[in-house]
């Protein structure tokens, strides 16, 4: 039986929101019949977002903050969360309030319902964001599918449920670049789905531009998938082929006469193009898998907390040295 929950917002630069954001989680998680809290990830966030934190963690013990010493982004602010997580189920909600916090108790019954460990959500539609926003999403998770070796439900985000089991095993995860959506569906277990409407931002601007965005795809696509390597050794033989074919029509032709001795500019500038151009396109893709690697060798903390607020000192203790041994280990 599930006793305890917490809901995991990560923020960076939302001092627009942040108050509409907890009084809202506060009001829902109020009529809950669970012991809950609320674990703000403040993600190095340069505007008033952390003063604001620190008001309304001072007024309500039950509100925990964890705040970064920088920006480390959205994914390792979820992870940070889920790292500090004690409780037997855990919401990912962004700040924004796009996804509402009052489908919050439709999730936990939809879980408990089904005895899933997972209940993924997913947007029906997307209000407040542009043609081009919509249009990119579709083809990103479209896109990402057809690469993975992973099965990811198209049309979510990090808005979930998570049961303890999930999050047990979540936290054993090594890898700096994580992709979260993918990962939890990677560890299996029993999962969901929930649909629902997204909303427009209460206020504020989107923290995922274009660059973020592209940034996301570019590490789900390389730590879900090595099809692109795959990729680039076809286009490696596929251009063998064409060089072999056009030697042999070359010399054929130099002998029974159906082809122009006198080599022209187009047809070779064209060969050194194409061919160049697959051999950069191969170094890239090598370049990108090896840059992960670096990563990953480099061993380097995923985020660094600069302070903490209502938690206890034996939990967060406890908590460290955990990730310490897992990492160690």
């Amino acid at each position: 039986m599930n006793s305890s929950l917490s809901v995991i917002v990560p923020c960076f630069n939302e001092e627009e929101v942040i108050s509409e954001s907890y009084h809202r989680l506060k009001k829902v998680l109020q009529e809950l019949p669970l012991v809950s809290q609320i674990i703000f990830v403040n993600d190095g966030s340069i505007d008033g977002t952390e003063k604001i934190l620190s008001e309304i963690a001072q007024a309500d013990k039950t509100v925990k903050v964890i705040s970064f010493s920088r920006n480390f982004g959205h994914q390792n602010a979820v992870t940070a969360g889920l790292n500090h997580c004690l409780s037997d189920l855990a919401v990912v909600i962004d700040a924004d309030l796009q996804d509402p916090p009052e489908l919050i108790p439709a999730m936990i019954e939809t879980l408990e319902k089904n005895n899933a460990q997972v209940v993924y959500c997913v947007r029906k539609h997307r209000k407040g964001e542009g043609f081009f926003k919509k249009i990119s999403a579709k083809l990103f998770y479209r896109f990402l599918n057809f690469f993975s070796e992973v099965r990811l439900p198209v049309d979510t985000g990090d808005f979930r449920l998570v049961d303890k089991n999930v999050i047990r095993e979540f936290n054993k995860l090594h890898e700096k670049g994580k992709y979260i959506r993918g990962l939890i569906v990677w560890l299996g277990f029993k999962q969901v789905p929930f649909y629902y409407e997204r909303e427009p931002r209460f206020a504020g601007e989107t923290k995922y531009p274009f660059s973020k965005m592209m940034k996301l795809a570019t590490t789900s696509l390389l730590y879900f998938s090595k099809k692109p390597l795959k990729i680039a050794t076809y286009l490696g033989f596929f251009t063998v082929i064409i060089a072999l074919l056009l030697a042999l029509w070359a010399i054929f032709g130099k002998f029974f006469g159906f082809t122009n001795a006198d080599p022209g500019w187009t047809s070779l500038m064209v060969a050194v193009v194409f061919f160049g151009g697959v051999q950069l396109l191969t170094v890239g893709i090598l370049g990108a898998y090896i840059g992960n690697l670096f990563d990953e060798i480099k061993d380097r903390p995923e985020y660094v907390i600069k302070d903490m607020m209502n938690f206890e000192t034996g939990n967060s203790t406890q908590i460290a040295d955990e990730q310490t041994g897992l990492q160690n280990g």
